[in-house]
């Protein structure tokens, strides 16, 4: 069944002229604000490269109103929501995500930094610091190396080609026509006529328009600029290039003069272009054993031009698959080009469309009302598509070669949930069917699975709920076969993502998790799939292949994911069907349901006759606690120094994790302001509430470019000892309000689905109460500064102990290595 049309933003503009974008979704749960200047890193003068993206870093830094401890960082941050900006070539956006109650605080402190920047000269040097340490960064990642790299065909004269990150060196901080030049650039665009304001939330539309008006009329009037438009991307022809390394092709195409609505064109072909659908290009490419992946995207559009890219993972380094492909690619253009005006993928695509508004969170809605298209492929994207594929294939082709298809719809897309069946209770006659009460409904699925919890803990959600399945092996597996398992699951996730489902497979110590994350509707097809899958993966699962060419992730991302997976070493026992049968088979396996309907519930329930395995409602049990100071080191191929350093809570009760969540939410500000703006340790850092396997602790984490690993521990530890005398500092009214926003954080009607569920899985994990929200909101609400204070002394003298991961050596005692 197709997703109801979601209601398009309310536009409008504002008399200083800032365009306003307003989305009332009575679904959310919290707010969210997107603010974007028509302004990036290819409008600033030639002689000062970097210029836009210094200017996002000082904005951040405070203003007279509100200095940097009283700024939308650490005011976002201590309301525990979300905030992030990015420059683009022309373009640099700002965004965050609060509570509604908070949301007010954090628009007017965005308008305040944009509009009244302090630009101090001691502040930027400092902030030179910081940008220089992210280049540095940037120029040894060989992701952004490569990425960067794909420029290098194109003519040297455009702005793609040049350097734009800025670092020490081009940022001359004392040239006084540097600094007219940042406050110029300042000055013409960052004026209510080059920016767009977009909100999302659940307000009506009126309160949105009373916060826009109100806090936008703090932006300087202006009028919208025309930004130089650059030289072509390429000077000769064809307009397209490739390179190829490995076992990875990449293919370029440049785009020149292409009408209005090319954006929404361009992503219409790179939907259907990257589809694994049969009869596609990639099915085709995997047929053929020429490529086993397949990714189109738009790495660049502005004033009629675009650069289209294709990565292809190639099966081989054989040196006749490049231009076999190219062939394929060619063909499967012209079949796509001859299609009358493609009426059932337009349908399907404005469906995909509607999903992604049905299903975003409020950041991801806000950020898409910040720059609004069309809600699928119009008349105006009709024609540039037509305009687009003219270029790519300037010859045309009357016969094709390859017998294509046309994707089919995609499934999940109309899913509907059946209506639960009539059957009878005892007690109950004919006259009875279908009278069935919700929680006898619950009743009968716990009777049916009793290893699934069907929580009640969150109040049952109109449109999304979450479901994890939990996995536990009888035996080691052999090494690689999640992440294959894991890998086959990709073509899946695509379509379930679609459809507004989050399919994730992931790794707990030696468990397996399943957790699907979403819209209710798909929820029992993708699942039904996904178990399918899981049990009996595709033949091509089982033929040798090469790993895929991927470059790895950050340091500090690698110690993040090996924290939450914890993996262990598996066997050496070959891969093979019955072997993967004899692992499901001897498997164990325990779930929970959140915000589920009983209709849902009951779908599911049917679904959940499938699972390999035995269900064991006793699966769980306490977290394991490991006393002292243990270091896992996780080393990797990087320059960089990475750390995290988790500091568990005393002991598994309620009333230590409240204390913890407050500890972290008032020291998080003078840690990041000691790490990153004082001692500019490096540009990822950042502390958090981390919690594995249920148990709870302080997560601090820090990447840095020049500093040794041994180095940044100290820092951390100067940090945990000076935690008491940070208490010490709040009055009676600071401390009192950082404790009640951090309760109220935690009622079940105000939290994020995602956040919710991740907290109620650790929980469980943990063995809490079905309650732990209420119990863990009045713990928070009951704590006195005495019991803080008492909490402080703890975390400084590590009574719960310390684990630290890092890609470094133990630094000796009192650290103990731990596999």
């Amino acid at each position: 069944m197709p997703a109801p049309n979601h209601p398009l933003p309310h536009l409008a503009t504002l008399a200083n002229g800032l365009r306003v974008s307003l989305l009332h979704a009575p679904h959310l749960k919290r707010c969210a604000a997107a603010l974007r200047v028509a302004a990036g890193s290819h409008d600033v003068p030639q002689a000062w490269p970097g210029m836009a993206h210094f200017l996002e870093h000082l904005l951040f830094l405070g203003t007279e109103r509100f200095p940097g401890e009283q700024g939308l960082m650490a005011y976002v941050r201590g309301q525990g929501g979300q905030l992030n900006a990015s420059t683009g070539e022309r373009a640099t956006e700002f965004f965050f995500e609060l509570p509604a109650s908070a949301f007010a605080g954090g628009l007017e402190r965005l308008c305040d930094m944009l509009a009244q920047p302090r630009l101090d000269l001691a502040e930027q040097r400092r902030e030179r610091e910081v940008v220089h340490a992210e280049f540095i960064a940037w120029s040894r990642d060989s992701a952004a190396q490569r990425r960067f790299a794909l420029f290098d065909g194109l003519s040297a004269a455009h702005p793609l080609r040049a350097f734009h990150a800025g670092n020490r060196y081009s940022l001359n901080l004392p040239n006084t026509a540097f600094q007219q030049a940042l406050r110029q650039f300042h000055q013409d665009y960052y004026q209510a006529g080059q920016m767009t304001l977009s909100l999302a939330g659940p307000q009506p539309q009126a309160e949105l328009q009373a916060l826009a008006e109100g806090y936008g009329a703090m932006l300087a009037p202006g009028e919208h600029l025309d930004q130089q438009l650059p030289p072509p991307l390429l000077t000769s022809q064809p307009a397209t290039y490739q390179q190829l390394a490995a076992q990875r092709l990449d293919l370029l195409f440049s785009l020149e003069q292409l009408p209005a609505g090319a954006a929404s064109a361009l992503d219409f072909l790179c939907t259907w272009l990257q589809s694994a659908q049969p009869g596609g290009l990639l099915a085709k490419l995997q047929q053929r054993q020429l490529a086993r992946s397949l990714k189109a995207e738009t790495l660049y559009e502005f004033g009629g031009q675009a650069l289209l890219h294709l990565e292809l993972g190639l099966t081989s380094s054989d040196a006749t698959a490049a231009p076999q492909i190219r062939e394929l690619l060619n063909d499967w253009l012209a079949f796509f080009s001859a299609q009358a005006q493609w009426p059932e993928l337009r349908e399907e695509y404005a469906l995909l469309q509607q999903r992604r508004l049905q299903a975003g969170t409020a950041l991801e809605l806000a950020r898409w009302g910040s720059r609004p298209s069309a809600a699928g492929l119009d008349e105006q994207g009709l024609a540039a598509l037509k305009c687009l594929l003219g270029q790519l294939l300037p010859q045309p082709v009357d016969k094709f070669q390859g017998d294509w298809q046309l994707p089919a719809a995609n499934p999940f897309l109309r899913s509907n949930v059946e209506a639960p069946r009539a059957g009878l209770i005892r007690g109950q006659t004919s006259a009875h069917r279908g009278l069935r009460t919700f929680a006898q409904d619950r009743s009968r699925s716990r009777r049916a699975n009793p290893a699934l919890e069907f929580s009640q803990a969150l109040p049952v959600d109109v449109t999304q709920g979450s479901l994890t399945l939990r996995w536990r092996l009888a035996e080691p597996a052999p090494k690689a076969l999640h992440r294959r398992l894991r890998h086959s699951l990709e073509p899946l996730r695509n379509d379930a993502r679609q459809a507004g489902v989050e399919l994730n497979f992931s790794l707990c110590g030696a468990d397996w998790l399943l957790q699907l994350r979403g819209l209710h509707a798909p929820m029992p097809a993708v699942l039904q799939q996904a178990l399918k899958c899981l049990e009996h993966p595709a033949q091509w699962f089982w033929q040798k292949s090469p790993e895929a060419d991927q470059a790895p992730a950050m340091p500090i991302r690698q110690l993040l994911e090996a924290f939450g997976e914890q993996p262990r070493p598996g066997t050496q026992m070959a891969l093979e069907p019955l072997g993967l049968q004899a692992l499901w088979a001897g498997a164990r396996w325990d779930g929970l349901a959140l915000a589920l309907p009983a209709a849902v519930q009951e779908a599911l329930g049917r679904v959940l006759q499938q699972v390999p395995g035995t269900p064991d409602a006793n699966l769980c049990h306490g977290p394991e606690t490991l006393a002292g100071h243990h270091w896992q080191p996780l080393p990797g191929d990087s320059s960089e120094q990475a750390l995290l350093l988790f500091c568990p809570t005393p002991s598994a009760s309620l009333a230590d994790e409240a204390a913890w969540r407050l500890l972290e939410r008032i020291c998080q500000t003078p840690f990041y302001q000691r790490l990153r703006v004082e001692l500019q340790l490096g540009y990822a850092v950042f502390s958090a509430i981390g919690q594995r396997n249920g148990q709870s602790g302080l997560l601090m984490g820090v990447q840095s470019p020049n500093t040794p690993i041994t180095e940044i521990l100290e820092h951390l530890e100067e940090c945990l000892q000076r935690v008491p005398e940070q208490l010490q500092s709040l009055d009676e009214h600071a401390w009192t309000a950082q404790r009640e926003a951090l309760a109220q954080g935690f009622q079940p009607q105000a939290l994020p689905l995602e956040q919710a569920a991740e907290l109620l899985w650790q929980a469980k994990l943990a063995g809490r109460p079905s309650d732990y929200l209420l119990q863990l909101q009045a713990s928070i609400q009951g704590l006195t500064p005495a019991a803080v204070k008492q909490a402080a002394e703890q975390l400084r003298t590590a009574t719960g102990g310390r684990q630290a991961l890092a890609n470094g050596p133990c630094p000796g005692s009192p650290w103990q290595v731990t596999e």
